[in-house]
């Protein structure tokens, strides 16, 4: 998800060809997790910047949108740690956000309805994807995050949790509500029963 796996089998590292080859799919993947058109320009520049001054490193061991996909993934997570740092504190999220899921004894409100198709059929579907990304946008910004930095960039729970600056139990507790929002929002805008 995110970036398209559709890198070019010539690798180069000319600068120049760099905005015209891989710019979009880079903005696109700093979007959807920073949510923030801006930032997002600035990470993909910061990005471009940092290869520039690494480029002579680049041993062509991967293609080379790979090569700036891992660099643009450590400026997305500066631009977290930062929006972390300037964040105003809110109150914590309650329990009473499952209660549109669950009643009182934990069972389900609405009993979720089941999904045709399989899952490798919906990754190679574009169409799917954008309503996916429309579902993540949904979610408060501290969901997405997690979500994002734990589902869809592997990030291990300790990385999230430093990068947030949250505890396990914490971000344990959005992954959960993150998934359940999502869930919700799809089955709403692509398994609903029309599809």
């Amino acid at each position: 998800m995110g970036v398209s796996h559709e890198d070019n089998l010539e690798t180069t590292t000319d600068p120049v060809e760099w905005v015209d080859r891989h710019g979009d799919a880079l903005y696109r993947f700093a979007l959807l997790r920073l949510r923030d058109p801006e930032q997002a320009e600035d990470a993909v520049q910061e990005c471009f910047t940092a290869a520039l001054a690494a480029r002579e490193r680049f041993a062509g061991d991967s293609s080379e949108r790979t090569w700036l996909v891992g660099i643009l993934k450590r400026k997305v997570v500066d631009h977290l740690r930062k929006r972390i740092r300037e964040r105003p504190t809110e109150p914590g999220e309650t329990e009473d956000e499952l209660a549109d899921y669950f009643n009182k004894r934990g069972l389900w409100q609405r009993k979720p309805r089941k999904w045709a198709g399989g899952a490798a059929s919906l990754l190679e579907n574009h169409d799917f994807w954008a309503v996916f990304r429309a579902c993540l946008e949904g979610l408060s910004p501290r969901l997405s995050e997690a979500f994002t930095l734990r589902e869809l960039d592997s990030m291990s729970g300790e990385e999230v949790c430093k990068v947030l600056g949250i505890s396990s139990t914490n971000l344990w507790a959005r992954l959960h509500r993150a998934r359940l929002g999502l869930r919700q929002c799809l089955q709403n805008n692509w398994f609903s029963e029309s599809r």
